[in-house]
């Protein structure tokens, strides 16, 4: 099940088989700064002439320039395309949200580190990065993450 991933500004749309993948993308994307982000299901259709997926892709990124969190999901199934919009929108308040201090952390945590081996590498206490993990939303995102994916996979049967 094939999604397009597009972000204002002219760039390529990127197509991703895999809803994790997705999610993945979009956070990426919103980390760093590239926003609006419209996110379409379905068919991806012939490379340059594109299919139902880049359609939706671009009638999300179209949505997209008129909510908060500048993400948007358009698919074969509305309800779950809102369903998984909201909780990627969540996702990308709480990454948008997030401190250096607490990146760090993350960063840290995501590339397999464990608590002590980033409170070492960071020069600081267990109990600080856990504090920094705490306020960055790091447990949440952990929560959020799967179930965004399993919506987005609704969105498109």
């Amino acid at each position: 099940m094939p999604f397009v991933v597009s972000v204002a500004g002219g760039a390529d749309p990127l197509v991703v088989s895999d809803p994790a993948a997705v999610v993945d993308s979009v956070l990426r994307l919103v980390r760093s700064g590239r926003r609006p982000i419209g996110v379409g299901a379905g068919d991806p259709g012939v490379p340059g002439r594109g299919g139902p997926a880049v359609l939706a892709a671009s009638l999300a990124l179209a949505a997209a320039a008129r909510v908060p969190a500048r993400l948007a999901v358009r698919g074969p199934q509305p309800a779950e395309a809102r369903d998984a919009q909201a909780v990627l929108s969540a996702l990308a308040v709480l990454v948008m949200r997030r401190s250096a201090a607490a990146w760090a952390a993350v960063d840290l945590l995501a590339a397999g580190r464990t608590q002590a081996a980033a409170a070492a590498e960071l020069g600081v206490s267990r109990q600080a990065v856990g504090q920094r993990l705490a306020a960055g939303g790091w447990d949440l995102e952990c929560d959020l993450r799967p179930t965004a994916a399993r919506l987005l996979a609704r969105a498109d049967p």
